[in-house]
Formats: C-alpha cells, structure tokens, sequence
C-alpha cells in the first residue's frame, strides 16, 4: 500500500552531491546542517550548566570547528550575537531545535531487532531529542514477540499499517547487508522518507528520500589508519605492502614468487643444456608442479 509520495523511477546513491545541495527549507547549505547537531549538543551542554552566553570563540571550540565558520553557519539562521557579549545560549539552543525540526515528535521505525537493533531500542537520547521509537520490527519468527525497551518486536507485515496510523516519515534499518536494499524499498513503498542506515551496503532510493549511512567498521578503519600514523609505524618506502600483511597472506606471497622464479628459471632454460635424448614429460614435471602450486595461490 503506497502512502504519500510514490517513488519515482530514477535513483541515486545517498548524499550525491550533498556539500553543494542547499537546504531545502531555507536555502542552508547541507555542509552548515551536518555542523548545525555540533553546535547543539555543545549549547545544551552549557544550558544545563546555566551559562547565559558564549563566545563565537568558545562555542566554536566546543563544537570542534573554527569561529569564522560558525559565524558564517550562524548567519544563515538569522542569529549574528551581540558584540562584546556573545550569543544568547537559550535562543540559539530553540533556534537550532527549531531549524533541525526538533521542535515536534518525529515517529521512528527500527527494523532489525538484533544486537544493535536493541541497543538503539534502549538509548535514552532519542526522546530528549525529539524522537519517538513508534515501532520495532523483525521478519525473524523467533525474534517476533520479543521486546526491547518495553516495546514488543512485530512482524514486517505489519509496516505498511504502522507507517500510515502512526504517521511515521522516518526508518531506522540495522538488518544484515543482504536484506537491506529490500528493506529499504518496504519502507519507501509505505510513505517513509528518510532512512537511516547501519547495514554496511549503499542503498538506492528514489527521488526525494533522504539517506543517512552510519558504517561502524569504516570509521573503525579510519582510528586504526590514525593510530597507526600516531604509533609511528608507517611502512617504510621501500617497504612492500605485503611485508606488512597477516602471516598467511605474506606465505602465500612467497609460494606465488617462488612458483614465479621457477617458471622463469625453466623458460630462460638454453635447450643444448638438455640431455639429447630425453623424454619432454621430464622436463615438464617441475613446470607441471609449480603452475600446480601457482593455481591454488592465484586468485580465480
């Protein structure tokens, strides 16, 4: 059952384009949206230590990016502070709620009830941040019936009825990478919009349905690049790139060189140094043994 909007026929990657896209409401770029949460979490943390205005220069500190930029994204809200005294804390915590639409309940989806699906279930942000989990679902029978955060797990074949009752725009996906481009393709057929992705795939979604990927082990990937830099262990420039690969991959390497030099050894072979009389097979056998050797090491 198709609600709102109908997928149109093309697609597109998630975030194609995003740094020179504006925003759609009021003409903000999206690079100034993606900072806009930065700056939130930090003036919500100095509202709740009570501090009435801050600093272009602390504010800016605080969120991780430079003051010039801040005044820049600032100034798309409308929002310039007061010279000498700064930005008034509690007005720039509601105008930044207000623009980022946090200023309502937004009903959310989850599909994908296992590890993460559960802890997401259970963080507490969520509602402090204006977000409701209005449903959690699985296609797992064993996991259907089960409950998470005082919520019960229902069935897929319920979220076609649950997008349109309770309203929803926005699905939450932390299924396996196999089942989440159909997944995905549920929850737009039922009127969902913006989809937030933990499955390590890139999705395609239609026209008008907003991406937003979250890759654990990429960003795991990216520490580890870093804190190897940190550590000092960067290869050497002589250094081949298989030097510094797992045991089995380097054995590998040096049974394909091996297997490489042997042939090479045969086809460079002068044939005067061959006995006159002997049989092609003998001296076939070791380049027999050795593309045997080369094949099981060789990619297919």
């Amino acid at each position: 059952m198709a609600i709102g909007r109908s997928p149109q026929s093309s697609s597109q990657t998630p975030d194609q384009g995003a740094a020179r896209r504006p925003s759609r409401a009021r003409g903000i770029p999206e690079a100034t949206v993606a900072r806009l949460p930065l700056y939130l979490r930090a003036l919500t943390a100095l509202s709740e230590r009570s501090v009435p205005t801050v600093s272009s220069e602390e504010l800016a500190a605080a969120a991780g990016v430079n003051s010039a930029k801040l005044r820049k994204d600032f100034s798309y809200l409308g929002s310039y502070g007061t010279r000498g005294v700064g930005y008034d804390v509690e007005y720039l915590v509601y105008q930044i709620s207000r623009e980022l639409g946090l200023t309502q309940d937004w009903p959310v989806v989850i599909v994908g009830i296992g590890n993460l699906g559960h802890a997401l279930a259970n963080y507490g942000g969520f509602a402090s941040r204006g977000f409701r989990v209005a449903a959690l679902l699985d296609a797992d029978p064993t996991v259907v019936g089960s409950s998470a955060a005082g919520l019960p797990v229902r069935h897929m074949d319920e979220l076609e009825d649950i997008v349109e009752t309770q309203s929803v725009s926005i699905g939450v996906i932390t299924t396996p990478p196999g089942a989440a481009q159909q997944v995905c393709d549920r929850l737009v057929e039922a009127g969902v919009t913006s989809i937030l992705n933990f499955a390590p795939t890139v999705l395609t979604v239609p026209d008008g349905v907003d991406v937003r990927k979250v890759d654990l082990s990429i960003e795991l990937q990216i520490l580890a690049f870093h804190e190897q830099r940190k550590a000092g262990e960067e290869p050497d420039r002589g250094e081949s790139v298989l030097d510094r690969a797992p045991g089995p991959v380097r054995a590998a390497a040096a049974k394909l060189r091996r297997a490489a030099g042997t042939a090479k050894s045969l086809a460079d072979a002068k044939p005067e140094a061959e006995p006159a009389k002997a049989k092609p097979a003998r001296t076939a056998k070791p380049a027999t043994g050795t593309e045997g050797d080369l094949s099981a090491v060789m990619p297919a």
